[in-house]
């Protein structure tokens, strides 16, 4: 029995020193140490050298590496904290590193900074108000994080009501901060969402899906019907249509989406579009 377990921590020690570029698109497990490539050391002689992402080097690397979700850096290591295939994409200027991510299936949301998500104010509590963004815990929104908001004038938000907005603190050991301004002030679409409408909840795999630059499906949903649709990246959605059919149809387009094919989803907006 201890032989097993010997052969097994030694393949899973072996099996966590592996090179990003090796697995890019492939599935990686909790606990493995990705290596990225150096690119120092690939200019150098004896090119092609890697070795893991070092923090605290002496001197700074001209590659700058950014991690998305499901990896994150531990001393001078880069260790994957989710189960799912390694993405990564160029950077714009094409000088190396990019961002690398993992891209899992799951339906429990955790809250990064910078996400922009839908939120339900639970309760007030002085100047904070509580909102549920479907994480373990709730997040703070002070009444000052509104457009033109001061102490005199104060946003009109009711317990209940639904919230717009993006994440400024979100860290595994604080309590995540929302707020619903930009870096200049201003709304830019954020704040409180109408009474109106429907919201109802998908995967955040189909989130990502629909946000992508190249989705057809909002592009077709947005030919069938005149719409108001807001997406958030903690797997919330909501749409408002002219009347409550087609908000419902519109809803039930968007949840079968994620599994059909692209030949079923046509037959269906062609249908809806004879109807």
């Amino acid at each position: 029995m201890a032989e097993v377990v010997a052969v097994a921590a030694e393949s899973l020690a072996g099996s966590r020193a592996r090179a990003a570029r090796t697995v890019l698109n492939q599935v990686v497990l909790p606990g493995e140490e990705l290596l990225l490539p150096e690119q120092e050391d690939a200019e150098g002689p004896g090119g092609g050298g890697e070795r893991p992402l070092r923090l605290n080097a002496g001197a700074r690397s001209r590659v700058r590496v950014v991690c998305g979700p499901g990896l994150r850096r531990c001393g001078d290591r880069l260790l994957v904290t989710k189960c799912g295939r390694l993405r990564h994409k160029e950077p714009g200027s094409g000088s190396g590193g990019g961002v690398y991510w993992v891209d899992s299936q799951q339906k429990r949301y955790v809250p990064v900074k910078g996400d922009h998500v839908i939120g339900i104010v639970t309760a007030k509590s002085g100047d904070i108000f509580k909102v549920d963004v479907g994480g373990s815990e709730p997040a703070s929104l002070s009444y000052l994080a509104f457009e033109g908001a001061t102490k005199r004038n104060r946003p009109n938000v009711q317990v209940g009501d639904l919230i717009y907005g993006q994440f400024v603190v979100a860290n595994k050991d604080m309590e995540p901060e929302m707020v619903c301004i930009d870096s200049c002030g201003r709304a830019n679409g954020m704040g409180v969402i109408g009474h109106d409408g429907l919201l109802f909840k998908v995967t955040l795999g189909l989130i990502r899906k629909l946000l992508a630059p190249d989705c057809e499906i909002i592009q077709e949903v947005g030919k069938l019907y005149p719409l108001e649709i807001v997406f958030g990246m903690n797997g919330r959605i909501w749409v408002k249509a002219k009347t409550i059919q087609q908000t419902l149809i519109l809803a039930n387009i968007l949840e079968a989406c994620e599994h059909m094919t692209t030949d079923q989803r046509k037959q269906i907006f062609s249908r809806l579009a004879e109807s």
